[in-house]
This record gives structure tokens, C-alpha cells and sequence, in this order.
């Protein structure tokens, strides 16, 4: 499903990547570990297209991406990569149900088909009865899982996590990994997910660690 191979990317004098590759198969959870500067997130941001590599190829679901143009990218990250942050990013203005749909509705697709998926996906993450609530009348492992089921709307090939427990108390956090666990044998969802958490970690089907640029 993911194929990184040969990734390049500098700051300045900075080498952040130093020839990374990657091969993820379709449904594998796969953690990424390693210290702080190791170049986690900026693989993690190769992989879904948020930045581009000085040098190396990324082929997603058998599409190199970055021979893409930037507008024929824009709309392939929208709908072939889902995204959860540490930070849920949720938009305060709008219901939880609203923020679901957003991603639906830039990749305009039909309104009640992506009002359909939204109520779904709030349901099975638990959070029917609050999908009228707005961030704010949430708690942080609800803007969370809001945050997951906004990722899933488009259906995407493939979910990128950044740290998405990294912001939540123990019981919170035990079931946001819970729950990616759960897409993968519900939704057969391919994840990938850059963590500093030790039990996320060895919950992965498979563990990469990284190091000064550099996958051990």
C-alpha cells in the first residue's frame, strides 16, 4: 500500500532524511519510534504528501504521488490519505457531525452520501448521541475520536497518525489505540503511526525505529 523508497530531505544544512525506505502492506499497523529529531514526522509527512522529498520516490496504492501536479495532488491526498494529529485540529465553529463531513464536501461528493458516512462513522466511534455538540462540549478523547472519524470519511487507502495520543490521560489514551486496532479489523485500514508511546508501539504489527535520519 505504502512504497518510500530512497527518501532525501534537508533544512538548509540540516539532513533530516538520509535515504530512507519503507514498505507498508494493505491492513498492517505499523508504529514508527525513535527520539526526538530522529525525522519521524517529516517521513510521516513525505508519506501523505504534506511536504515533498529532495530526492526519493513515494508510491501509494501503486501511484507515484509526487509525479502528480500539485492540484491532481491536492485532490488525491484528500481523497486517498486520512490524517490524525496530536492536536485534533477540529474547526471550534462547527458541530462534531460538521467537522466529519468537511473532507466530504471539499471532495465533492454528494451531501447525503457523505452525511450517511459521518453518522456512521460517529457511531461506531461511539459519539452518535454527541454529533450536535461542538468541540468545546467535548472532552480530549472525543475531539480525538471526532478527529479519527474526519480521517475516514473519504475512506482513504491509507491513515497517517502523528502522535494521536500524545495529548490524552491513561484511559483516553488506551482507548484511542484501542480503536485504530479496531479499523484495521473492521475497515481493513492501513495505519501508520509515529509515536513516543512504548505500549502503542508494541501493539503494531510491526516496529521501525529511527535514527538521525535513518531507519535502524
Amino acid at each position: 500500500m505504502i512504497k518510500a523508497t530512497d527518501i532525501h530531505k534537508s533544512y538548509g544544512a540540516l539532513e533530516v532524511l538520509r535515504g530512507v525506505s519503507l514498505e507498508v502492506s494493505r491492513g498492517e499497523v505499523v508504529s514508527i519510534v525513535g527520539a526526538s529529531g530522529a525525522g519521524k514526522t517529516t517521513l510521516l509527512q513525505i508519506v501523505g504528501t504534506l511536504s515533498r522529498p529532495d530526492g526519493g520516490r513515494v508510491e501509494i496504492d501503486g501511484q507515484d504521488v509526487f509525479s502528480l501536479s500539485d492540484k491532481t495532488l491536492s485532490r488525491f491526498r484528500n481523497g486517498r490519505i486520512g490524517f490524525v494529529f496530536q492536536f485534533h485540529h477540529l474547526l471550534p465553529e462547527f458541530t462534531a457531525f460538521e467537522n466529519v463531513c468537511i473532507p466530504g464536501l471539499i471532495g465533492k461528493h454528494p451531501r447525503a452520501e457523505v452525511e450517511r458516512r459521518a453518522a456512521e462513522l460517529l457511531e461506531m466511534m461511539g459519539l452518535a448521541g454527541r454529533r450536535d455538540h461542538k468541540p468545546g462540549q467535548l472532552s480530549g478523547g472525543e475531539q480525538q475520536r471526532v478527529a479519527i472519524a474526519r480521517a475516514l470519511i473519504n475512506s482513504p487507502a491509507v491513515l497517517l497518525a502523528d502522535e494521536p495520543s500524545g495529548n490524552l490521560d491513561s484511559h483516553n489514551r488506551d482507548e484511542i489505540h484501542r480503536l485504530f486496532f479496531e479499523l484495521r479489523d473492521r475497515l481493513g485500514q492501513t495505519i501508520v503511526i509515529v509515536t513516543h508511546d512504548e505500549h502503542l508501539a508494541a501493539m503494531a504489527d510491526r516496529r521501525i525505529t529511527m535514527s538521525d535520519g535513518r531507519i535502524l
